[in-house]
Formats: structure tokens, C-alpha cells, sequence
């Protein structure tokens, strides 16, 4: 097997792709070493889904693992047996740390004494993603006019990566962030340039050959945006768009021929992903009778208006990928499970309801999600700005569509459901923890600790793991060719 070391881990959606790729003998090709994360709760999910792997692979008994994710035992009641003995195996390579110079010479230590020393080891890869917030778009926007932005050290966290790239030369290693990347500045230098040639540059006398996964051309040919990749157009039932590098050492890249991921033959989408998920319904929060009962008068009178109107959807579902949609579920799907896990709906305000039910019966009718520009004016939320010239954010409620892959799970999903809204207007909630992690492709059996608040942020943070998987399985035919 191959290592792998995992920089950045999240909650484990890279890792989780590479250690699912197996070769045409059924054999696991990567065992991970080591992952690197500094978020407690998602340390705490690393540990339980490595202890999932380290049961899979030596044939222990799930049941355990499967009480627990279900709510049928307490940790302490499974941490015994077969179960005990893999989460410790599993525990020794998660490592809490907030990647950083101060924290260099420990992390230094952890990966050595992990990989080895130098003369023994073999070909390994490196994967991970630096945090993100000083190249999206939205974090941007949020620090428009702020003195210290340029100076903020999480343009410069890539930098961590690229040290244990010169220290310890990886044969091969995945980068992966947001495409406002690609966009990104730092007083007059573009970020993504910078990154390209801080990698030529690299300590140790290390270098890389920077390749795209979707276009096969010399890396001298390549434009910025060929290292985009399109979630929706492997298999993921959402798009989101991402900027990820493929490095491989230089004194083998000569030695291996470009590979790129294979597209599916069509989309799949959020009714693809959910269709399969029980129906719920949300709770109301801050109850209080009197105004309840008007904001239903107000969502049965917008209703009616609703109802009212002819079809007007001049977009045609796009066509689904049959195979796309196979591999999908087999990917997500556990028969080990009575029910859905993580799968009970937050408390909305009853205002927000009415608001929800409308926008989902609109998006039926229009085959888009509407702008809440739409609604009847009693249904407008109340801020100062609402209804003013260029009001801005009028797609601040959002309902995902039927019949197209999702919009980009984001971690704001963690502070509200407005742009999440669930297609289904019975339903009349936005997503679960659950139906968010179907859409990032998370298997159903994927477990995140913490309040529902913490998972729906591990959730955002992700990479796709099925998008992951496929790019392990370029990365290992390029090693199993060495």
C-alpha cells in the first residue's frame, strides 16, 4: 500500500476517497499516515471513521460502529473488543494541530516518525487543501475596505504545505481550493501565481511537475482555469467548482503519463440524491401562538396566488447520467442502517416556514429557483433594505431544484438553511445534516460528531469524497506504473 499523508484533513473528505480506491484485485492501494487538522470535532471524526476502516479491513465486527452512529449505544458502552482495538490503531495518525511556523518542528517530527527514515521510504502522496477563507469570494466580499486583509496569515497557510513538500518530497501530491483562487490578489500579485512559482522554488532542492486533472496538455500549455473541476460532471450531485494541482516529482514525472479523471455520462441530481430520504418536517422556533397562526393565514393567501398561476418553467430537466446515478448509489448506500443518520431537520422560524413553502411551490412552477423578489410583499423578510433600488443578496432564499445537481454546500449552512431550501414543499424545511452530506457525496454511513451546528460546518468544509476517490484512482495507476 501506499501512504498517504492528509494536510488540512476536515472532516476526512479527501482521506476518505483515497482509502477507498482498490486495485483489480480488490487489495486497499493507500493507507493514510497521518492527517493533520486543527478542529477538535473534526479530529473527532477523522478518529471514528479511521476506526470504521481499520474494522473494515482486518474483517472486525461493525455492529459496534453502527450502535453507536445510531444513537443504540453510548461511546463508552462500544469501546471494547474488535472496536476498542481499531480505534486505537486508527487514533495514532489523526493529529490535532493548527498548521502554522511555530508548529513546524512537531508536525516535522509526527510525519518522520510516520513515513520512516528517508533511505526506506517508498513512493507516497501528499493531499490536502489549505483553509480557504482568504480566496473565496464571499470571505473577500466580507473584508472589503479591511487594512489587514492583505497581511491576513491564511493567504499564506499554502505555505505549510509546500515546507513539507521540500522536506519530505512526496512522489506525488494533491492541492486543492476554492476557484476564487484564481481571482485572488495580494496587493499586486495574483495568489495563484504566487503558489506556482513559490513551487518552483521549493527547499531541498525539490520540484514538481504541475499537471491538470481534466485537460491533457504540457504543463507550459496549461491555462489557470484547466485546473478547474466541475464537481457535477463526475458523478457528484452538485456544483461546486474547485481549483485543484496535481504535483509529481520531477525525476519520475518523465516516467508517468498524463491521466485525467474520466466525466460521467450525465449529471446526477438533488432528486437522485434525496429521493430516497424519509420525508420530515421542521419544528418551529420561539413559538408563539397568536403570530403563528397569522403567518399561516399569510402562507395559505400566498398559496392561493401561487396555485393560481400557470406553468411557466421554460427549462427542461437536464438529462441524468444512468450510470452516473448507479455509481452514485452504490457509493452512498449502507444496508446496515434501519434509518437515515443525522437526518432531523433544525427549527426554523415560522416566518421563514411560509417563506420556504412558497419559494419551493414557485421553483416547481418557474423550474428555477425564485428570488424572494418574487414572493407577495407580506412575504418579504423585514429588513431595512428590502425593496430599495439594486436591494442586494435577493437570492439570499434559495431553493435547490429538483432536476439540476445542487448548488455548492458551503460551511455557512452551518449558520442558516435560507439557501438550502428542500425542493419538496410538504416538506417545507431547508436540508438536513444528512441530505447536505448526500449532496458532497459522503456514504451514508459517514458519521460527524459534535451539535448539529459543528456537522453541518464539517459538511461544508469538504471535498467531495466521490470526487476524491476518482482522483485516487488516477494517482494510483500513475504509482502503481513506477
Amino acid at each position: 500500500m501506499f501512504p498517504i499523508i492528509d494536510l488540512f484533513a476536515g472532516p476526512g473528505g479527501l482521506n476518505e476517497g483515497f482509502s477507498s480506491v482498490r486495485d483489480e484485485r480488490g487489495a486497499y492501494v493507500f493507507k493514510t499516515l497521518a492527517s493533520f487538522e486543527m478542529d477538535s470535532l473534526a479530529c473527532q471524526t477523522l478518529r471514528l471513521r479511521a476506526t470504521y476502516r481499520e474494522l473494515v479491513r482486518s474483517g472486525g465486527d461493525l455492529r459496534p460502529y453502527f450502535d453507536y452512529i445510531e444513537g443504540k449505544q453510548t461511546w463508552q458502552s462500544v469501546l471494547t473488543g474488535d472496536f476498542k482495538e481499531a480505534y486505537l490503531a486508527a487514533k495514532t495518525h489523526v493529529y490535532q494541530v493548527e498548521l502554522g511556523e511555530d508548529n513546524r518542528p512537531e508536525v516535522d517530527n509526527f510525519i518522520e516518525r510516520q513515513l520512516g527514515p528517508e533511505n526506506e521510504r517508498g513512493h507516497w502522496a501528499l493531499i490536502g487543501g489549505p483553509p480557504c477563507q482568504a480566496y473565496s469570494l464571499a470571505g473577500r466580499s466580507r473584508r472589503t475596505g479591511d487594512e489587514s486583509f492583505a497581511s491576513d496569515h491564511k493567504h499564506f497557510l499554502y505555505r505549510e504545505y509546500l515546507h513539507i513538500l521540500g522536506k519530505f518530497k512526496p512522489t506525488i501530491f494533491v492541492m486543492e481550493n476554492v476557484k476564487g483562487l484564481l481571482s485572488s490578489r495580494n496587493g499586486d500579485s495574483s495568489m495563484f501565481q504566487t503558489i506556482l512559482e513559490d513551487l518552483k522554488r521549493l527547499p531541498g532542492g525539490a520540484s514538481y511537475e504541475i499537471r491538470s486533472l481534466v485537460v491533457d496538455a504540457e504543463p507550459r500549455e496549461l491555462d489557470p482555469s484547466d485546473f478547474i473541476i466541475r464537481s457535477e460532471e463526475y458523478g457528484v450531485p452538485q456544483k461546486r467548482h474547485r481549483v485543484i494541482l496535481l504535483g509529481v516529482r520531477s525525476d519520475v514525472a518523465g516516467r508517468l503519463p498524463r491521466s485525467s479523471l474520466k466525466r460521467a455520462d450525465g449529471p446526477v441530481t438533488v432528486r437522485a440524491a434525496l429521493q430516497t430520504m424519509p420525508s420530515v418536517r421542521a419544528k418551529t422556533s420561539k413559538r408563539r401562538p397568536k403570530i403563528d397562526q397569522d403567518w399561516v393565514a399569510v402562507q395559505n393567501k400566498a398559496l392561493d396566488s401561487v396555485r393560481r398561476m400557470d406553468s411557466v418553467s421554460k427549462h427542461e430537466p437536464l438529462k441524468a447520467g444512468t450510470l452516473a446515478m448507479d455509481e452514485y448509489e452504490a457509493w452512498i448506500h449502507e444496508a446496515s442502517l434501519s434509518a437515515p443518520i443525522q437526518h432531523d431537520p433544525r427549527p426554523h422560524m415560522v416566518s421563514d416556514l411560509a417563506r420556504y413553502r412558497v419559494m419551493a411551490e414557485l421553483a416547481e412552477r418557474l423550474g428555477k429557483s425564485p428570488k424572494y423578489t418574487d414572493l407577495p410583499v407580506s412575504l418579504h423578510p423585514e429588513h431595512s433594505n428590502v425593496g430599495r433600488e439594486r436591494t442586494p443578496f435577493t437570492d439570499r432564499f434559495r431553493v435547490q431544484v429538483w432536476d439540476t445537481p445542487a448548488t455548492t454546500v458551503v460551511s455557512h449552512i452551518s449558520k442558516d438553511g435560507h439557501y438550502y431550501i428542500h425542493p419538496d414543499p410538504q416538506q417545507n424545511r431547508s436540508f438536513t445534516v444528512r441530505e447536505a452530506a448526500r449532496l458532497q457525496s459522503f456514504p451514508d454511513n459517514y458519521f460527524f460528531e459534535g451539535a448539529r451546528t459543528q456537522q453541518f460546518h464539517q459538511v461544508g468544509n469538504a471535498v467531495p469524497p466521490l470526487l476524491s476517490k476518482q482522483i485516487g484512482d488516477v494517482v494510483a495507476d500513475m504509482l502503481g506504473a513506477l
